[in-house]
């Protein structure tokens, strides 16, 4: 079977599912009402719930447009949903939790020109996931891209991470590189640093001495006391998952960089869930607390992992 055969056949499994992810590729805002207002009021005249998850100053322009259907669409702030990329999911999930059993519509854009280099790669790597979190649900889901404001290779990303491009009867995507790529993100290694602060390894006798270091490197910082709570119990709880599940050590490293103070921990455990974080862990689960709370608590949460180990860097802004 080719390539082009395979994905036919995936796309056509998901369509009878009813799962729908496509990149909807515009040029200007103009273009962007024009195009996403028509796929909303399709919805509304299905009677499709629809969320509608872009930045603030878009909204607005919808509900203008939209004007007495915009009472029918539920609209959240991607600045504010998003500001880290690894709880889109969780708000969509949230969303098809709420209607059970029902067509749902669905109009997310996390790329924007403002995102930074980091933020960029996890909001791809999101993109990607998408295709694994919800094969199973009836979500119709239309992803932006504006052409004349995102690099070409951005939008050559997007055309490998969707399995469809379009909106109201959207087409196979020729660059989609299928739902068995969907984590190849999560092996490839993060850049380095230009400058650690700290270096330590740790076992479990270690973790008070470890936790006064970050709480150090938070009051060097800037950090308020808040903000330095929650990264000293986000690292607290990486270390503690590291001694338990990752060979019983591992090492911190901890740095600045203009904004913000990131803190990364090191071991040689293995995450095979390639949704860690990104759900919320079940009482029956009895464990992935620490990835999530790390989620809820930071502003920016990058993970690796493989055969070698895994990496679990966040980052917290200091300005």
């Amino acid at each position: 079977m080719g390539a082009v055969d395979a994905h036919t056949d995936a796309h056509r499994g998901a369509a009878a599912t009813g799962y729908r992810h496509a990149a909807l590729m515009y040029a200007g805002r103009q273009e962007f009402v024009r195009r996403t207002t028509s796929f909303i009021r399709s919805g509304v005249a299905l009677d499709e719930p629809t969320l509608v998850v872009v930045a603030d100053e878009k909204i607005d322009l919808l509900r203008r447009e939209l004007r007495g259907d915009a009472a029918k669409v539920a609209f959240a702030d991607m600045h504010n949903v998003g500001a880290n990329p690894a709880l889109i999911i969780p708000a969509w999930q949230e969303f098809i939790a709420a209607h059970p059993g029902r067509r749902l519509r669905g109009i997310g854009e996390p790329i924007d020109p403002e995102r930074g280099a980091a933020e960029l790669v996890e909001c791809q790597h999101h993109e990607r996931l998408l295709n694994l979190a919800f094969a199973d649900s009836k979500l119709f889901l239309v992803c932006p891209y504006d052409t004349s404001a995102l690099a070409p290779e951005v939008i050559a990303e997007a055309r490998r991470s969707h399995p469809l491009i379009g909106d109201h009867e959207p087409q196979h995507c020729n660059g989609y590189v299928g739902d068995e790529n969907a984590c190849a993100l999560l092996a490839e290694p993060l850049p380095e640093p230009g400058v650690t602060s700290a270096c330590v390894r740790f076992e479990l006798d270690d973790l008070a001495a470890v936790r006064d270091l970050v709480a150090r490197m938070c009051d060097g910082a800037g950090l308020a006391p808040p903000r330095s709570q929650d990264l000293g119990f986000t690292v607290n709880e990486l270390m503690t998952n590291s001694v338990s599940h990752g060979g019983g050590e591992g090492t911190l490293r901890v740095w600045r960089e203009p904004g913000e103070l990131i803190c990364e921990v090191r071991d040689r455990g293995t995450i095979d869930d390639p949704m860690a974080g990104r759900r919320r862990p079940s009482a029956e689960s009895g464990g992935g607390y620490g990835l999530w709370l790390a989620n809820q608590l930071c502003d920016l949460v990058q993970l690796r992992t493989g055969p070698a180990g895994s990496t679990v860097r966040v980052h917290v802004r200091t300005g």
